[in-house]
């Protein structure tokens, strides 16, 4: 049985569909990358996922449940990093994770312990008493992970989980990524604009444009779909989702990649 099926799923804002009729199938333990250029629907995607939009039409499961009819239960079972930075500057590493403890009703008993393990995994220990506002930007982003995989979930979402990052902290959460899927065979699910990002990452892509899928395969396949030996996933990205320069996204959303970058850096 997949971990998370998508059947048609649709949601418009007028007539403007900016998720159209997307269907996919993803099994547990994939690391998914949801690919396209800036107003594809890519995080429109993730909040109908994650239960924060409901679908217009279509329907989708996670984990078994319906985001419709039982999303506080694929709540209970999903973790969620967006794009905008969500831990709180004001407090530490530790109370931030205490609130997200007691949010996800982790018993009181295992909550230290829980932290303790979840800041461990993300390298932050020692930093654990700072003020948040004292981190770097891939301290914060691994923060957040250890946020959104505190309750131990079994699809973690991360919406341009490294926006605005160095390549130092862009490799540090790499790792983290790849050690949740290994050591804890946690399903990834996120979206990136960064080629490089997907092809270290992801063991199976989508490419949308326009609200809907063009392309879906493991990233071998999409080469091979696309040309002969030497091709890459820039190659894929501009054969499905075109080359325009002006391939889609506004002000408000180049607003948003520009704040996170701006805070996380």
């Amino acid at each position: 049985m997949p971990i998370l099926e998508t059947d048609a799923l649709t949601r418009r804002f007028g007539d403007h569909a900016a998720v159209d009729g997307v269907s996919l199938s993803l099994d547990a333990g994939e690391v998914f990358g949801l690919l396209g250029p800036n107003g594809a629907g890519k995080t429109t995607m993730i909040k109908m996922l994650t239960t924060l939009l409901p679908p217009t039409a279509g329907s989708a499961r996670v984990a078994g449940f319906d985001i419709a009819r039982s999303a506080r239960a694929v709540r209970r079972v999903i973790g969620y990093v967006p794009q905008l930075v969500s831990a709180d500057g004001s407090l530490s590493g530790y109370e931030n994770l205490l609130i997200f403890a007691k949010l996800y009703d982790i018993p009181r008993s295992e909550r230290s312990l829980r932290i303790s393990e979840a800041l461990s995994f993300v390298g932050l220990l020692e930093a654990a008493s700072r003020l948040v506002r004292e981190y770097s930007g891939g301290m914060i982003r691994r923060l957040e992970i250890a946020q959104a995989v505190l309750h131990r979930p079994r699809v973690l979402f991360l919406d341009e989980p490294t926006v605005g990052l160095d390549p130092v902290g862009r490799r540090a959460v790499w790792d983290h990524i790849e050690s949740l899927r290994k050591d804890f065979g946690t399903t990834i699910f996120l979206t990136t604009h960064l080629m490089e990002e997907a092809q270290s990452l992801c063991t199976m892509i989508a490419i949308m444009h326009r609200g809907r899928v063009a392309a879906i395969g493991r990233p071998d396949e999409l080469k091979a779909s696309v040309g002969e030996n030497g091709t890459t996933l820039d190659d894929v990205f501009v054969h499905y989702a075109g080359d325009r320069l002006d391939s889609g996204g506004g002000y408000r959303e180049t607003s948003r990649t520009r704040r996170t970058a701006r805070r996380l850096g």
